[in-house]
Parts: C-alpha cells; structure tokens; sequence
C-alpha cells in the first residue's frame, strides 16, 4: 500500500475545519459539564428533599443513557415538540449535559474530602454559608478534583466523533466524508487518528500543569 502525500494535501482544508469544530465543542462541553456539575452537586447537598429527589432522577437518568441516545432525542425528537436547535449547539448541550452527571459526582468527592475542622472554623468565625462556600470549601475542593476532570475532558475529546449522526462534521465527520468522496480512506483517518493523539497529549500535558500550580 503507497502512502499518498496529495491526498493529505487535499484533506487538510477539511481537517482544518474539523479540528475548529471538535475544539468548539470540547471547550464549551467542557465549561457547560463544570458549571452543570457543580450546580447539581449543590442542589444535591440542599435540605429539601424536594429538591434533591428530582436533581437525583435526571442525573441517574442522563448517566445510565447512552450519550448516543441522548443525540438522538434531543437533535430529532425535540423539534417535533416545537424545541429547535442547530446541531452544533445541540451536541455542545448533549455533551456538556451527560458529562455534568460525572463530574457531578467528582465535586461530591473533592467537598467531602475537605476536612471537618474546615467546617468548623467557617462556623466559629460566624461566616455566611455562601462565603463558606466561595471562600472556604469550594477552592480547596477543586484543588483536589482537578485531575479527574481533566480525564473527563479527555472523554469528551474522544466522544466528539458521536456527532456525526447530528450532521455536525468535526474531524472524523470530514475525514469520513472526504474518504467517500475521493476514495482514499488510509491518509485521512491516519491524520485524524494522529490529531486525536496529539490533542489528548497536549490537553493531559496542560492539566498536569494546572494541577502543579494549584497545589502550591
């Protein structure tokens, strides 16, 4: 099998495009996963049961679905209940919503990981519950919860390549669909294969370097 160089030459406007896509969507999956996490976690912590037993259901809903499903309802099921999305916007949403049931549970462990007398002193100094919270217990928290959520990030770099059934062309979608086109499938794949590698290192590379910084 000959290695052809023009076929990479001709794929890389296409993988320029793909790659944007993927990026796009792994930095605002990942900033909606966080934020979403974060905010069942401290629903789940609320004293109302009212509260917490239907933040409780979806979170066990949305993990125990396959994330394949969820792109299939919310992209092709919704709009028929009059809910419309572009599909770029509906995987950023299925991906940062399915996630945020992982990290969800991440922040759980980081808070009650922070020591007891962290609490106790928060209360002897008459600290109000949301300083508590902002000043005391969430920073050491997500100190210790970082590298886990880099390997999340991760996951999600791996599970763009679902939004092909969405019609969104990130960088195995063009791959796909430039093989198909010109029939040469080794070169494109190769390259996305490749890219999917590089990005998984340089984002652990960063993470590992967050991780060192906040520690000190």
């Amino acid at each position: 099998m000959k290695w052809d160089w023009n076929a990479v030459s001709d794929f890389m406007p296409d993988f320029w495009d793909g790659l944007l896509v993927t990026l796009q969507v792994l930095a605002l999956g990942s900033l909606l996963s966080f934020t979403l996490g974060l905010v069942w976690t401290l629903l789940m912590r609320t004293p109302s049961r009212w509260v917490r037993w239907p933040v409780g259901v979806v979170t066990e809903f949305v993990r125990n679905t396959p994330l394949l499903v969820q792109l299939f309802f919310l992209f092709y099921v919704l709009p028929e209940w009059g809910l419309t999305f572009s599909a770029l916007a509906t995987g950023v949403f299925a991906i940062g919503l399915h996630y945020s049931t992982y990290t969800m549970q991440v922040y759980r462990a980081g808070i009650e990981a922070v020591p007891v007398g962290q609490w106790e002193a928060a209360t002897a100094l008459n600290l109000p519950r949301r300083r508590t919270w902002t000043a005391v217990i969430l920073p050491q928290a997500i100190r210790r919860v970082v590298p886990a959520l880099g390997n999340y990030v991760i996951s999600m770099l791996k599970d763009t390549p679902m939004l092909m059934v969405i019609t969104v062309l990130e960088m195995l979608g063009h791959a796909r669909l430039f093989s198909q086109q010109h029939f040469q499938f080794t070169e494109p794949l190769t390259v996305i294969g490749m890219a999917f590698i590089l990005i998984s290192y340089l984002a652990s590379l960063l993470l590992r370097a967050l991780e060192r910084r906040l520690v000190r």
